[in-house]
């Protein structure tokens, strides 16, 4: 059993005996009411789409899953081909399954995903919890701007953008948690 809070993209639910895919999951908590989980949802025997709210505290059944190391072997438009780490099997996945994770994913990259399968059927890819990438684009830092958490806008090779440290420049590499797509800080890798 899972709460509404618990839920994140690339989870599981039995619904009406249904294995439903939690594509998106965003929490809010306002002042007023109560906290909520607006989620995404998949149905993975079907392929029908919907848009659900969870209270925090509602209880959901969970499916156990199968998961196996992959990592990303070439994109075909929006076919993304994953080949299993042991026994070299290719899964391919389509855009609209990796809803969550696509921004962090691009073409050459080298990070060991999870493979989750239901029944033996690919569903999703879930990346490592931090990922490195190299900045691409990124204006320079404005003279004297020091007091406080800096931040500014920093494009990645693959077009995603996120907020990083004033101090970051174009060609760096930095970690980004794919949890939330904050960054973390310089790579050092």
């Amino acid at each position: 059993m899972k709460t509404g809070k618990e839920l994140k993209p690339g989870t599981v639910l039995r619904i009406d005996n249904d294995p439903w895919l939690v594509q998106k999951a965003e929490f809010t908590k306002s002042g007023r009411n109560s906290a909520i989980m607006k989620t995404k949802l998949k149905n993975l025997l079907t392929g029908y789409k919907t848009e659900t709210v969870y209270g925090a505290d509602d209880k959901l059944d969970d499916v156990i899953l199968d998961r196996k190391e992959a990592t990303l072997s070439f994109i075909s438009g929006d076919t993304f081909t994953f080949m299993d780490t042991t026994d070299y099997t290719m899964y391919e996945l389509n855009a609209e399954d990796i809803e969550a994770v696509l921004p962090y994913i691009e073409e050459g990259m080298t990070d060991v995903c999870e493979a989750v399968f239901f029944e033996d059927r690919l569903v999703s890819v879930e990346l490592p919890t931090t990922i490195s990438r190299k900045v691409t684009y990124t204006e320079n830092a404005a003279r004297g701007d020091t007091s406080g958490k800096v931040m500014k806008p920093a494009k990645l090779s693959n077009g995603t953008e996120i907020q990083v440290a004033d101090f970051i420049e174009i060609d760096e590499m930095i970690d980004i948690d794919t949890r939330d797509g904050s960054f973390k800080g310089r790579s050092k890798k």
